[in-house]
Order: C-alpha cells, then sequence, then structure tokens
C-alpha cells in the first residue's frame, strides 16, 4: 500500500482503477475510470449517475481501493452533490480530460455525477 503523497494533482496517467465491495455479493468490483487528484482527495465523474453499478456499490459500502500507476490506496468514497467540492470535482475532471479527448464533455461535465474519494493516510 502507498500513502496519499502518491495522489498528485492532475498526473499525466489517464485512468486509475478503483475497486469497491458490490452491493449483494460483497465480491470485489474493479473498473478503470477518469480521475483528478488533489492532495489526498481523488475526483471521479459518474456518467451514469447513482444508476452506474459502481455508486451504488460505494453508497452501500464507501470503503474503497483506488490504484495509481501501479500504487494501491485505500479510501473512503462520498458522493457530492450541490456543495463546492461538488463544483471542485466537475472543474478539475473536466479540465484534465477536456483537450486531451478531442470531444466536447461540457454536456458530460454538467450532467455526471461527482464523486470524492478521501485517500487513508493523509
Amino acid at each position: 500500500m502507498s500513502d496519499a503523497s502518491d495522489a498528485e494533482p492532475n498526473r499525466d496517467d489517464d485512468y486509475c482503477y478503483l475497486t469497491t465491495n458490490g452491493r449483494r455479493t460483497g465480491r470485489r468490483h474493479r473498473i478503470e475510470i477518469w480521475y483528478a487528484a488533489e492532495g489526498a482527495t481523488i475526483y471521479l465523474l459518474a456518467g451514469g449517475g447513482r444508476s452506474s453499478d459502481w455508486v451504488q456499490n460505494i453508497e452501500r459500502d464507501p470503503e474503497v481501493r483506488v490504484e495509481l500507476g501501479g500504487d494501491e490506496l485505500r479510501g473512503h468514497a462520498r458522493v457530492l452533490e450541490g456543495s463546492d467540492d461538488a463544483e471542485r470535482a466537475r472543474t478539475l475532471v473536466f479540465g484534465k480530460y477536456a483537450a486531451r479527448s478531442g470531444r466536447d464533455l461540457t454536456d458530460w461535465r454538467d450532467r455526471a455525477l461527482p464523486v470524492a474519494i478521501d485517500v487513508e493516510g493523509a
């Protein structure tokens, strides 16, 4: 396990790997997802909103693992709605991927559900 100092803002890598515990089976589920990091917080945007399996999993059990650059970090996930943190998540993730994706991500930015993962050990 690595510590939170590995969660550098806007690292050059495109993806992190999020592992959640299944809300029905309790089995681990791993996805590849875009992210942005700031300090000891990793921000994600769920394009499917609350219907995304991984979001439903964290709402049931917020204890997650995130892999960044081969380092595995433990964290506590939380859905962000109607807060300054939600806007911060949208700004950071959109800012990291808008130019490199070659697509207009504005609608995705505005509609996606922001999620924060507070990394342990910070």
